[in-house]
């Protein structure tokens, strides 16, 4: 990769590099995730489609649903705004698995209180955003983008809901990362070492990891 490129005052891609290769930020979301596979068992809920659910979960998962917010999404299983009070089953599911959602979210206090009802005792949330991050302009202007996280904010939104003691929560990323991420670039420009690298000043991805 030429990081001359980077002077540039347009991105290499608009698309978090997606049209060009894995994104960056999805490097961070499958660690995680991965890490935490043993939670991605029994009745899992997955937000948009089934694709970690089916791709980590494997044979754990004994039934799979998919929630979106508005009808008319084929893959969808449960048309549900999360903003809305007692709109999913209660305790109904062991884990739910909610990647890059709860930016396009503004009352992120009532999704996080309608994701803590859905789960049984026990039960475990995995929840990813961003921290350092381009605007999704489809989703801006389809659901709105309202948020950026960092990891301390995250701590106490989710400490509000869940006890203290069951929320986990991890940053990752650093200044190259999170440079090579706004102008677009992809896990295969840079090295492992370099994706890997941690550094607590520059928070590309969030994640969360709460039991019910």
């Amino acid at each position: 990769m030429d990081f001359s490129l980077l002077r540039s005052v347009e991105p290499q891609s608009r698309a978090f590099g997606s049209d060009r290769g894995r994104p960056i930020d999805r490097h961070y979301i499958g660690n995680f995730l991965e890490t935490h596979a043993a939670d991605i068992r029994g009745h899992v809920l997955e937000f948009g489609d089934a694709t970690y659910t089916r791709r980590i979960g494997g044979k754990r998962v004994q039934r799979s649903d998919v929630l979106y917010p508005r009808k008319g999404h084929l893959k969808a299983t449960i048309i549900a705004d999360i903003e809305v009070p007692n709109t999913l089953e209660a305790a109904a599911f062991d884990c739910i698995v909610c990647t890059q959602v709860l930016m396009y979210i503004f009352d992120t206090r009532a999704a996080l209180r309608s994701l803590r009802r859905a789960l049984k005792p026990g039960g475990v949330l995995l929840a990813t955003f961003p921290g350092i991050s381009q605007i999704s302009r489809h989703d801006m202007d389809t659901f709105g983008e309202f948020w950026r996280f960092t990891s301390l904010s995250a701590a106490r939104l989710f400490n509000e809901v869940f006890a203290p003691e069951c929320v986990r929560v991890a940053a990752f990323g650093n200044v190259l990362a999170a440079t090579a991420f706004l102008h677009g670039l992809t896990v295969a420009d840079l090295t492992q070492q370099e994706l890997d690298h941690q550094d607590r000043d520059y928070e590309v991805t969030i994640a969360v990891r709460a039991v019910a």
